[in-house]
């Protein structure tokens, strides 16, 4: 390919806290999608010749608007990137690695089984990518029905066969539940059926009925229903059968075996540094944070015109870190030191925020552990996003 060596491989010993400080990572959003699926609100498009062109045209035109830096992970989204042909997915890999170098530490790709092919899976190899995370949502063809996925079983078990064949030092995959019409023990089965494969990740996510989707439109019409008590219910299945099999939850919704944790998704929780490149992708840089315009043209006019980020983009202060790093840290189940965040961005932007803390320990959906930790119980997992809303807005609170 003419690109640098590959990708040192990261010590599957190494804790997945350590970290480079204000080291940055690389999110490349990739729009192309065959259909959109029921459930899917992301930003995409049809997959046609000449947009792909422009898109790799201009993708090579925003690495530049960003001073070239090494990164620490990188991580392909969409959209399926497994979409794009072989010799786009090494002019992709071959424009970022020219341009950031390789990163140190992790490079994903999201697959779409239907997408999968071994010509492709090799030139993502050499290019460095170490961790792949295949969009099988579940394992019971009903339930791909359900959702508007359009792979069959067949396809899914032939594209993981290539991916280990191939070889990634991680290999996460996706899945989701409390779809409609589906059973406990059905899920119970594609918890089982991930570990049994020989999954180093399960992301597992509740189906949310976002707007603009067949799956809400649905929902408006009566057609399903809300049922938060079977949604706990299987939150505590996936925890406790995932520990059974030895991948440990280390985020509401993301278990691994030990040296498979997500570190572009970890620095993210912890509000690190990333770029975004492609439309829709979000950044947030060292004094600033905001998203690319949801629309291939519009992305491409703004990068000819040197512009990026420019959605929702607003100032970052300490506060609104703060605010951030506890809303997303507490997901974490290593939960948030508070001496370490006090030290990062100071004791007058932590404050705020104590006495929300102090009620949700009261309430006892967050625990104190040593050395200044707080992190949510067994019963806050189950309301994590309740967690969420008590802490949101006390940034703008304290400065008001």
């Amino acid at each position: 390919m003419g690109l640098a060596n590959k990708i040192p491989v990261p010590d599957p010993a190494e804790k997945p806290e350590k970290s480079t400080p204000d080291a940055a990572g690389i999110y490349v959003h990739v729009p192309f999608c065959s259909h959109a699926c029921d459930f899917c609100a992301f930003y995409q498009v049809e997959p046609r010749r000449d947009d792909i062109d422009r898109y790799l045209a201009t993708i090579e035109r925003e690495f530049a608007l960003v001073p070239a830096e090494r990164c620490e992970t990188v991580f392909w989204g969409g959209g399926t990137p497994g979409l794009l042909p072989a010799r786009d997915l090494e002019r992709l890999a071959r424009a970022q690695v020219e341009r950031f170098g390789q990163p140190t530490r992790e490079w994903t790709v999201e697959l779409a089984p239907g997408s999968v092919r071994e010509d492709k899976l090799r030139i993502l190899r050499d290019a460095g990518v170490t961790r792949v995370s295949l969009g099988v949502q579940s394992f019971a063809p009903t339930m791909l029905e359900a959702l508007g996925r359009r792979h069959s079983l067949a396809q899914v078990r032939e594209a993981w066969r290539l991916i280990e064949a191939v070889g990634f030092r991680s290999r996460n995959i996706d899945l989701i539940f409390a779809v409609p019409g589906q059973t406990l023990e059905s899920w119970i089965g594609d918890l089982d059926e991930a570990a049994a494969v020989g999954a180093d990740h399960v992301s597992t996510y509740c189906l949310t009925f976002e707007e603009d989707t067949a799956l809400f439109v649905r929902l408006s019409q009566g057609k399903v229903k809300l049922d938060v008590e079977r949604e706990r219910a299987f939150y505590e299945a996936t925890w406790d059968r995932l520990a059974a099999h030895g991948l440990a939850q280390y985020e509401i919704s993301n278990h691994a075996r030990p040296g498979h944790a997500c570190l572009h998704n970890l620095n993210t929780w912890r509000m690190g540094r990333w770029h975004g490149f492609g439309p829709s992708a979000a950044s947030q840089e060292r004094a600033w944070r905001g998203a690319n315009v949801a629309d291939l043209a519009q992305w491409c006019d703004d990068v000819a015109r040197g512009r990026r980020g420019q959605v929702d983009r607003s100032p970052l202060d300490a506060a609104q870190l703060v605010e951030d790093a506890l809303i997303f840290g507490l997901r974490m189940n290593e939960g948030v030191a508070l001496p370490a965040l006090r030290a990062r961005f100071g004791a007058a932007a932590t404050e705020p925020f104590e006495p929300a803390l102090l009620g949700l320990l009261e309430e006892g959906l967050v625990e104190r552990r040593a050395e200044g930790v707080v992190a949510l119980t067994r019963a806050g997992r189950l309301v994590a996003d309740a967690v969420g809303e008590a802490l949101l807005g006390l940034a703008q609170a304290g400065r008001d």
